[in-house]
């Protein structure tokens, strides 16, 4: 059963070795990522589960290491070789910040449809008695003209949505957000998110939101469900 949960974005300027002198840009950020994975450690989970989504549907074991090679830094995260997609890596970066030893690194298929991610969530909710889950994932890219996307006039109100159902544990909005719209948008954390939404059902969590910003114009989100 899922007891807790955290949502938290995955750039890699998140990393202050990756951002450099614009580290101090994302302080608050990454504070509200350490606040809520010490709550998933606190919570003293039977089995923690770190949840992002890439190239492929696929589990890695607690042994999966990643790296930010690919992104411009030639930076490690955890033993080699590097499989884990960008998200997991950051994953397993603030979990390895927080002391924590995450069980298991879960890939979701990034144009997974909802059906699947609801599916895949109730099944890692049912894997122990007491289930946390460190979920991973971005907003829009297309919120501003210094996106990576270009603007989008529908990202603010979606990222805005998003925002509000983490905050409320909202799990009907979250297993409503829409696939297609999310690749306009860009919005990278939508197939995690939904995974998300599987395991909590019925689990009667309530939401806090951490942090909701925008700084390079890519939404990221922190929330913290328990």
């Amino acid at each position: 059963m899922l007891i807790t949960a955290a949502v938290c974005p995955h750039p890699p300027l998140l990393l202050p070795e990756v951002a450099g002198a614009a580290a101090p840009e994302l302080d608050a950020l990454r504070a509200a990522c350490d606040r809520a994975v010490a709550a998933l450690v606190a919570a003293e989970p039977d089995r923690l589960v770190v949840v992002g989504a890439g190239e492929r549907a696929a589990r890695h074991g607690a042994d999966a290491g990643g790296s930010l090679i690919a992104h411009g830094v030639d930076i490690g995260v955890g033993p080699a070789p590097a499989v884990l997609p960008l998200p997991l890596t950051v994953g397993r970066w603030l979990a390895e910040r927080a002391g924590a030893a995450p069980d298991a690194y879960v890939e979701v298929d990034r144009a997974a449809r909802s059906e699947e991610c609801l599916v895949s969530g109730a099944e890692l909710a049912r894997s122990a008695p007491r289930v946390a889950m460190l979920v991973m994932g971005d907003g829009s890219a297309r919120r501003t003209e210094r996106s990576p996307g270009h603007i989008d006039e529908r990202a603010a109100g979606y990222d805005t949505g998003v925002a509000d159902a983490l905050a409320g544990a909202d799990v009907g909005a979250l297993s409503a957000l829409d696939p297609v719209l999310a690749r306009e948008l860009m919005a990278a954390g939508r197939a995690a998110w939904q995974t998300l939404a599987g395991a909590a059902d019925g689990a009667g969590l309530t939401g806090t939101l951490l942090a909701h910003e925008a700084p390079y114009g890519v939404g990221y989100f922190v929330a913290l469900w328990s």
